[in-house]
């Protein structure tokens, strides 16, 4: 069994990568003044390469790694930690999914989902169950992601098409549900690359696309029962008997439409909840998690953050569900991180787990093997909270209680709106771009927030917001002064 044992005698400095990089949005400095990126003393010798992870009962960290390793770290959630890493399996591949229920890990590979135990209790796996492999594999880019797992005993499972592009294996770009007996549910179809899959803040289940064909941008999307998710090239799976199980085949998209109109025409087919807009948000994201913490992270409980894989990152994300379907908001929250972002997990007291790899693909994190968190440093930055819909415009709350007369002022706030081509080649400008203007703006009593009654809403676009003239009470400008919604809906 593998064990390496590393003794911090000082207080963990802010890892070097904080202060080297950075440039994604330029608040780096700033956002450190309230989230410290701390770099875990782990052994070089680990070549860890995080794919995914989960909290355990007893307070440690399993990690499920690239090489095809599950890996616990006791010490990982301590103040000044010391941490002991334990091999508990190995020879899996490419571990991009980890839950624990009952004694057991449930690790998607790119294969099949496993249910792995100890039966013997010497802290070593003895007993791997398949519980599913349905799906063909020919293509090292057929990633497969899993879902914790959830009350009921399953795990979520959303497979990427084959090299990104084609399909050449059976089930490419569909997700199943895996039940903890082993049945395979087809839920949807139509996924192109996706990340990270877990349920929303509100416990409806999600997963990342990433940008590519059919994906004008990188995106949250409702994992919606019978969905199309938007890329036809999964088809041939309708025939299969699992596929079948879905129903009819949709019809076939557009080339060169927009998303919106097609989602009108198509009944199956599913919006983006959550646009992020390319480079400015994320070029690459990966995996999200919400933020159970209680308090302990800080201000923004129950909100998703967003990991991203090219630009080393962390961001924020909010969901509301419109007239049945689902849309929200992201906003920047901590640049800087030492690798690119495969892996986020909470712990309950308060630290955000970050890991993942620089190998395969450009990442702006310099580190080859880094295990970092972030940490609270129990200063309330000055930021955007969230935003929601309206009739007439949008409710915006903040952080802290903002100076009324900035408040107040319609030009404080500028917007434009933009939507991409929903298209077969790869990617997709901003297109249709409009400018709405900000024609009144009611703040609350308390200062936290404000309605913002605006002219010219689209529906299907993505708003910009910049609130960059907004100060608190205290005269603080805001860390991050930009935010994004995606209106699929215009509430009545």
């Amino acid at each position: 069994m593998f064990t390496r044992t590393v003794y911090v005698t000082t207080a963990l400095a802010v890892s070097a990568a904080a202060q080297e990089l950075g440039d994604a949005w330029g608040t780096a400095n700033v956002e450190a003044a309230h989230y410290r990126i701390v770099e875990l003393p782990i052994p070089r010798e680990l070549a860890l390469e995080c794919g995914s992870f989960v909290a355990l009962p007893d307070g440690k960290l399993a990690i499920g790694t690239r090489r095809g390793e599950i890996l616990v770290v006791d010490g990982a959630f301590e103040p000044l930690p010391r941490p002991v890493v334990t091999t508990f399996a190995a020879g899996l591949d490419e571990v991009l999914g980890l839950g624990y229920r009952d004694g057991a890990f449930y690790a998607t590979q790119q294969t099949e989902v496993t249910r792995i135990s100890d039966r013997d209790g010497d802290g070593r796996a003895d007993r791997f169950e398949n519980l599913s492999d349905v799906w063909g594999f020919e293509h090292y880019h057929e990633f497969a992601w899993g879902s914790p797992v959830q009350p009921d005993g399953s795990v979520y499972v959303v497979l990427g098409l084959s090299s990104s592009y084609h399909y050449k294996a059976d089930y490419r770009g569909f997700a199943f549900q895996i039940t903890s007996d082993g049945r395979s549910v087809p839920i949807a179809s139509g996924i192109r690359s996706a990340g990270g899959v877990a349920p929303n803040e509100h416990g409806e289940m999600f997963y990342v696309e990433s940008q590519g064909p059919w994906n004008g941008s990188c995106s949250l999307k409702h994992l919606k029962k019978g969905g199309f998710m938007g890329h036809p090239i999964c088809f041939p799976g309708y025939d299969l008997p699992l596929g079948k199980q879905l129903g009819a085949k949709p019809q076939e998209p557009e080339n060169r439409s927009r998303l919106h109109d097609e989602s009108q025409r198509i009944d199956a087919l599913v919006p983006y909840a959550v646009v992020f807009p390319y480079r400015r948000m994320g070029q690459s994201i990966t995996t999200f998690r919400p933020d159970r913490t209680g308090g302990r992270f800080g201000p923004f409980q129950d909100q998703l953050f967003v990991g991203d894989y090219s630009l080393s990152i962390v961001m924020r994300a909010t969901t509301e569900e419109v007239d049945g379907v689902w849309q929200g908001a992201c906003y920047p929250f901590r640049e800087g991180l030492g690798n690119g972002i495969l892996a986020l997990e909470f712990s309950d007291r308060g630290y955000l787990i970050t890991g993942g790899t620089n190998r395969g693909w450009p990442v702006r994190g310099n580190k080859s093997y880094v295990l970092e968190r972030l940490e609270w440093t129990g200063v309330t930055p000055f930021d955007v909270l969230e935003i929601n819909a309206a009739p007439d415009g949008f409710d915006v709350s903040f952080t802290k209680p903002c100076d009324p007369a900035s408040l107040r002022d319609v030009r404080n706030y500028a917007m434009r709106s933009f939507t991409h081509h929903y298209q077969k080649f790869y990617g997709s400008p901003e297109v249709d771009e409009t400018t709405p203007e900000v024609i009144a703006a009611v703040a609350a009593s308390d200062g936290r927030s404000v309605h913002l009654v605006v002219d010219g809403l689209v529906e299907g676009h993505v708003h910009d917001f910049t609130f960059g003239a907004i100060r608190s009470a205290d005269g603080d400008a805001l860390v991050h002064s930009t935010a994004h919604y995606t209106l699929n809906r215009i509430p009545k």
